[in-house]
């Protein structure tokens, strides 16, 4: 039948996430993967406002002079706090006691540079957590090694997540619904009709 999207740009994902990845094979996109090296550790209390920023210095990290490049960042935020990943066992588990059996939201930040352009935008989903003893949470840790995860945890393995509202690619970490609308819109990408 035939891919949905047609690329006129040679395309590079500023990211070593495989979800990320994954997310933008299923479009048939051919694309380079080159993560950026920039420091992450930056105080923006604003979800939204962090995660353009975050998407915004990966984007313009990766020189590939004619490429769209694409850049983005993911965080969960509860209650007034931020969990981006965990990094370590034990701040994975106190990050899903923290979430288990409530509702946070899942911001994802895009920047899209091409042809000297640049598109920054955020997308954000809600999602609610089951219910989870620490023996659950413990068996998470250890069989999912949710160290390089938002949150600690990914929705698409289908165990802590009791449901949510929004894009579902966005809460995997890229929301694929704007980024190709935005994609289209700057003449990278379009629709094989």
């Amino acid at each position: 039948m035939g891919e949905k999207y047609l690329q006129r740009a040679h395309i590079v994902l500023a990211s070593a996430s495989p979800r990320r990845k994954e997310l933008l094979e299923s479009l048939g996109l051919k694309f380079d993967v080159i993560p950026a090296d920039i420091d992450e550790d930056i105080h923006i209390d604003d979800p939204a406002a962090l995660v353009k920023e975050l998407s915004e210095r990966k984007a313009a990290g990766v020189k590939a002079e004619g490429a769209c490049v694409i850049g983005s960042d993911t965080v969960v935020y509860a209650r007034g706090k931020l969990y981006g990943k965990p990094h370590t066992e034990d701040r994975a588990r106190e990050m899903l006691g923290e979430l288990e059996g409530k509702w946070h939201t899942v911001y994802t930040g895009v920047t899209v540079l091409y042809g000297g352009e640049r598109r920054t935008f955020s997308v954000r989903s809600r999602v609610k957590f089951k219910r989870m003893s620490e023996a659950e949470i413990e068996r998470y840790v250890r069989e999912k090694k949710p160290l390089d995860k938002a949150g600690a945890y990914g929705i698409q393995d289908g165990e802590v997540v009791e449901g949510y509202r929004g894009s579902y690619s966005n809460i995997v970490g890229l929301p694929l619904e704007r980024l190709t609308k935005i994609m289209e819109r700057m003449g990278a990408i379009y629709v094989n009709s």
